[in-house]
């Protein structure tokens, strides 16, 4: 059904309208600061690709794919700074990025047809589509068992040189980052939003209460391990009015490039051989990942990360080396079989234990 009255606003005016739509609902809680950012964002990219003065429901499909491509071409501001440094190009947008990118301008559309801002969404006449994945970036995908541990141990061991003033000593702090990033999996943006009484006991188990995306929260329990770092880290924590968890040594709340900037200093105390360099994000991948391949609920973990649809945890499972033949050699339907190589005993019949 089409609107009774067409509003022909130009881009950058949907566009305005619709950001201030937007970010209210972070206030009712439907959508974080942080996801409201993305879309703003997103839409405001649109804007200047699409020439802001143009009327919105002038905008057909091929409109929209050429603005799709030209998003793709764009150098990617995020790796930039790492371009500069070792003399290579920012690069263009990764596949995810314009898979995020067009998921925004379809909402904006969609919204344009509800408001009566366009009489056809040009968005189902659109065909430009982020090519597949070929593969996590090695940052973004989960460490070994081994890299994981070795990240943690780090994490645990004192430093050889630990700062001079005992107000500036972090060592707690960062060992209490890794191991919640590891084994629990938050967003990062979950955990420099964490507060102190987000964490309580229950039942002698102690519990965080994260604020996760859409306003849900979901109750997770520690580890016995990571929950006497945290007693650990509270109890050195310097007193401060600040209700944030994690504290910078001035006693300000960490921001997200904080965080990345303490699983960096902490990998440069893991041996060599089981070093690799990772992301939050990709620390979340290994929380996913040891959880499913030791056996553990799908949606258990689904519960844990904070996703409301168990499909989306396809994009946390990643491959493990020598996970498959871990797998077959323990086979559920041979378990304590002896003999050849089938798992079978020579002088036994079928499974049942009759002839063959």
């Amino acid at each position: 059904m089409l609107p009774a009255r067409l509003n022909r606003l130009t881009v950058e005016e949907a566009v305005d309208r619709y950001v201030e739509l937007v970010r209210a609902k972070t206030l009712t809680g439907a959508l974080s600061p942080a996801t409201a950012e993305v879309y703003a964002r997103d839409v405001a990219t649109f804007a200047r690709l699409a020439g802001p003065d143009r009327v919105l429901d002038d905008l057909t499909g091929e409109d929209v794919d050429a603005v799709l491509l030209a998003f793709a071409r764009k150098p990617d501001e995020r790796r930039r700074g790492a371009a500069e440094t070792s003399g290579e190009g920012a690069g263009t947008q990764s596949a995810s990025s314009q898979g995020r990118f067009r998921r925004s301008v379809s909402a904006l559309f969609k919204h344009a047809a509800l408001s009566g801002w366009v009489q056809l969404n040009p968005m189902p006449a659109a065909t430009v589509t982020a090519r597949e994945r070929g593969g996590l970036r090695a940052e973004r995908r989960a460490l070994t068992r081994e890299q994981a541990e070795g990240l943690i141990g780090a994490a645990r061991s004192p430093m050889e040189e630990p700062a001079r003033r005992r107000d500036q000593r972090t060592e707690a702090r960062d060992a209490l980052i890794v191991l919640l990033l590891t084994t629990v999996g938050p967003r990062v943006s979950e955990l420099v939003r964490a507060n102190v009484e987000d964490f309580y006991t229950n039942d002698g188990v102690r519990y965080w209460r994260i604020f996760g995306k859409g306003g849900r929260t979901r109750d997770v329990p520690l580890p016995a391990d990571v929950a006497e770092t945290f007693d650990a880290y509270i109890e050195g924590r310097a007193a401060s009015e600040e209700k944030a968890l994690l504290l910078s040594w001035r006693g300000r709340r960490l921001a997200r490039g904080d965080v990345q900037a303490v699983i960096d200093r902490v990998q440069q105390r893991v041996e060599p051989g089981r070093r690799r360099g990772v992301t939050p994000h990709g620390l979340r991948h290994t929380t996913a990942t040891h959880l499913l391949a030791d056996g553990t609920d799908m949606d258990a973990v689904r519960r844990v990360l904070g996703h409301s649809d168990l499909s989306t945890l396809g994009r946390y499972r990643d491959e493990l080396p020598g996970e498959l033949e871990v797998a077959m050699r323990a086979h559920p339907l041979l378990r304590g079989r002896r003999g050849g190589g089938n798992g079978q005993n020579p002088a036994e019949g079928g499974v049942d234990g009759s002839p063959g």
